[in-house]
This record gives structure tokens, C-alpha cells and sequence, in this order.
């Protein structure tokens, strides 16, 4: 069996860096890195860390933001999941945990740090990249405008990238304030994601 030394995957399924920061979060959970990449695919999805569902499940997305991004994007789930067209690299690959008033904690800078670049380096040229968060825009895209202003300049990054907002059903309220998400941005999205998988 041939294996690439250029390929993280392996390296990442195996990381422990945190299991002492996740031993002390609320859920006190271990280390279970979500890897979902792999060179030639189309669509990027760049996110912030998984949930405890996809902590359970070990399939990114596999919860009702997925079920919201699947439908921003316009894929089944099926499309979705099509690891040779799709890869979902969050800025943090383990669930981060809880804190004491049960809410997400933010994704480790250091899981970020350590591999992010080589990820990148790894599925190199990408045609549709989807930038979704705070800090995965910040990482992406060098910005520090936060999320709102991010992506309402999304005609900015185009063509190929689109800055959006986590589509976890908390953000219910910023998606009703921000009418143009839906009404501008999403077709835009939805037309790209078709093109880059028809050609």
C-alpha cells in the first residue's frame, strides 16, 4: 500500500494536542478528529469545529445546520456527502466541548495552527470555496470586518469563494435581519455550486 507523505489525514485521525483542554470543558469528552478531505474536489466547505452530534457520528454536518447549509447550497444529502466533490475542513476537526452554561466552546487556535496550511496544501486548487464563520473567514480570507460585514461583501470575493454565515438555527434571527442572505447571496451560491459540479 502506497502512502502519501504529503497526505494529513492519517496524522489528524490520530491527534491528541487537546484532550487535556477537552478533559477539563464541561462535556469532558476525548479527542475524535473529523476528517473529511481528500485532493480533486470541487466545493470546499470551511468551517468553524464539528458538534456533539457529528462528535457522535463522525460525518461532518450531520445535524440541522447541515440539513440548512444543504439546502443554501442546493445539494442533496447525497451530493453532499460525495467525498470526491466535497470536503468539509472545519478550523478545528474535534468537537471543542461545553462550557459551564452548556454553549460551544470556540474552535482551538492550536488545531488551527498545526493543520490547517498543510490541509490546504494537500487539496490544493479548489474551484468553489464556501468560508463559513468567524474564524474561518479570518483564517481564509485575512479579514477582521466579522462575520455580517464579511458577508455582505460577498460579491468582493468572487469569483470562487463566498463568505456565510454558520448556518446553525441559532443564526434564525441574523438570516431575518439580513434579507438580502436570501434573496441575493443564495441564488449566486446555489448557481456556482451547480456550475463547479457540471464541469
Amino acid at each position: 500500500m502506497n502512502i502519501d507523505p504529503t497526505d494529513p489525514s492519517e496524522a489528524i485521525r490520530a491527534c491528541t494536542l487537546c484532550a487535556d483542554r477537552f478533559a477539563a470543558t464541561a462535556s469532558a469528552h476525548l479527542p475524535r478528529p473529523v476528517v473529511w478531505f481528500r485532493p480533486g474536489i470541487r466545493i470546499l466547505v470551511a468551517g468553524q469545529a464539528p458538534g456533539m452530534k457529528v462528535y457522535n457520528s463522525g460525518r461532518p454536518f450531520d445535524d440541522r445546520s447541515g440539513q440548512r447549509l444543504r439546502d443554501w447550497m442546493g445539494l442533496s444529502e447525497a451530493q453532499f456527502y460525495d467525498q470526491d466533490r466535497v470536503a468539509v475542513v472545519p478550523m478545528a476537526f474535534c468537537f471543542p466541548g461545553y462550557n459551564e452554561q452548556g454553549a460551544d466552546l470556540p474552535p482551538p487556535p492550536v488545531c488551527g495552527r498545526t493543520w490547517h496550511a498543510r490541509v490546504m496544501a494537500h487539496l490544493g486548487d479548489i474551484p468553489l470555496k464556501l468560508i463559513i464563520g468567524g474564524a474561518a473567514q479570518r483564517w481564509h480570507l485575512g479579514t477582521r470586518a466579522g462575520v455580517t460585514a464579511t458577508t455582505a461583501a460577498w460579491r468582493e470575493h468572487l469569483p470562487g469563494v463566498f463568505p456565510l454565515p454558520h448556518p446553525s438555527w441559532r443564526n434564525t434571527g441574523w438570516i431575518r435581519k439580513n434579507p438580502w442572505f436570501e434573496t441575493d447571496l443564495l441564488p449566486v451560491l446555489r448557481a456556482e455550486v451547480q456550475k463547479v459540479l457540471n464541469t
